[in-house]
């Protein structure tokens, strides 16, 4: 685990007054992600909300990640794994078209995680809007067929569901 690639789960958090939280409906990976966080040196904790919802929570104090900035290879790399384990979408049924993306409300995200992504060789769909009219600020890109095995095997995923799902490609 390392804090670039709790940044980029971080894309699929909110933030509060001091601190991050993120909402999963796995138990287990919010486990990891709270695991990993102790395991830098941070405090995390973890609880299901609500009685009757399947969402867990894992929240973290913002100072983690003061000062934290990505530079190297290695970090956009684990950025993009969190981004992706966090927001990112990989086809779960057999009966539809294979894919993978990345989905995001704020363009200058998304377009920052696909400069990243093509720095590493893979080649990616243009940044689109899926549909003006049901969300307007909500944009998209995919991962190209051609580079299914090269993500799967640079990037890859640390979320044990997506994980098996990304091992079928390989």
């Amino acid at each position: 685990m390392t804090k670039a690639y709790i940044l980029g789960v971080l894309h699929d958090a909110t933030t509060r007054k001091t601190t991050f939280r993120i909402s999963q409906k796995s138990e287990r990976f919010v486990k990891f992600i709270a695991s990993g966080i102790k395991s830098l040196g941070g405090s995390a904790w973890t609880y299901k909300e609500g009685r009757t919802r399947d969402v867990y929570i894992v929240e973290f104090s913002q100072s983690f990640l003061n000062n934290f900035s990505i530079s190297t290879l290695k970090e956009k790399t684990d950025y993009i794994r969190g981004y992706f384990d966090a927001d990112g979408g990989i086809a779960k049924q057999s009966s539809v078209r294979y894919y993978l993306y990345f989905a995001q409300k704020d363009l200058k995200d998304l377009e920052q995680v696909k400069k990243y992504i093509t720095e590493l060789g893979i080649s990616c769909g243009k940044i689109h809007n899926p549909s003006r009219k049901v969300d307007p600020n909500y944009w998209r890109f995919y991962i190209s067929a051609k580079s299914y095995n090269d993500f799967a095997k640079k990037i890859g995923s640390w979320h044990h569901q997506k994980k098996t799902y990304l091992r079928m490609k390989i």
